[in-house]
């Protein structure tokens, strides 16, 4: 019985029943009423705002999500290298110099 419940097509079942349940359940704790009510209007310190969709920037998000993604790279990479070789060591060090010149690139002033 224990591993029928554990195949994957019966445990989905008893998951999205359960999700199901909760589901239902949760509704009656709900705020419920119009929309007068303010139910579905932006949190904003009970000030009043008016509705608008702001247009954000991502161009600086970018470079600094490439940043984050260059660097987690070179750590696993220098985390990984086998410390008895110094082939590998070479290599690491090659591969930090090398983001180093990329980063330097990403982040250059314009003239």
């Amino acid at each position: 019985m224990e591993t029928v419940l554990l195949a994957p097509p019966i445990a989905f079942f008893i998951v999205t029943l359960v999700a199901a349940f909760e589901l239902w359940s949760l509704r009656a704790i709900t705020a419920q009423g119009s929309e007068t009510t303010g139910k579905r209007k932006p949190y904003a310190c009970g000030e009043d705002i008016t509705r608008h969709r702001s247009q954000p920037d991502y161009s600086q998000f970018f470079s600094l999500a490439f940043f984050f993604t260059i660097m987690h790279v070179v750590v696993m990479i220098i985390a990984t290298a086998p410390a008895a070789s110094a082939q590998a060591a070479v290599m690491a060090v090659l591969f930090t110099l090398c983001a180093a010149l990329g980063l330097f690139v990403l982040f250059r002033k314009e003239a």
